[in-house]
């Protein structure tokens, strides 16, 4: 990616960031934080990865987000100076549990040798 394209997707995120916080807030929606910005070569286009903390909201959070699409763009404007603000595409950032589907397989691991070392040391 280019150093131009880094710095518009590092502001966008930075902008968003703001406008969740402070413009989306809702006491339905939860906490959701602004992961990831990924912007086209032609900066038309902006995929923004959101993450929500409680698990179970996420579905609703993805719907709300999508029907003020235009809201959050139209704020993003106002504060970001770009000939053409890119059209928004949100998406739900998972990496969180992959994560913790990792650490849960490490401590199985972890768990099942600990087992064969206590039975080899009974055996011996």
């Amino acid at each position: 990616m280019s150093y131009r394209l880094d710095k518009v997707a590092s502001l966008l995120k930075e902008e968003l960031s703001l406008i969740f916080l402070h413009k989306v807030q809702d006491s339905e929606v939860g906490l959701v934080t602004v992961t990831s910005v990924k912007v086209s070569a032609d900066l038309q286009h902006a995929k923004i990865y959101l993450s929500v903390y409680d698990k179970n909201k996420r579905k609703d959070v993805f719907e709300k987000v999508n029907n003020l699409k235009g809201v959050i763009r139209s704020e993003l404007a106002s504060k970001v100076k770009l000939r053409y603000i890119p059209e928004l595409h949100f998406f739900i950032d998972d990496t969180l549990d992959y994560v913790e589907k990792i650490e849960g397989l490490f401590k199985q691991i972890h768990s099942s040798d600990g087992k064969e070392e206590n039975d080899n040391k009974g055996n011996s």
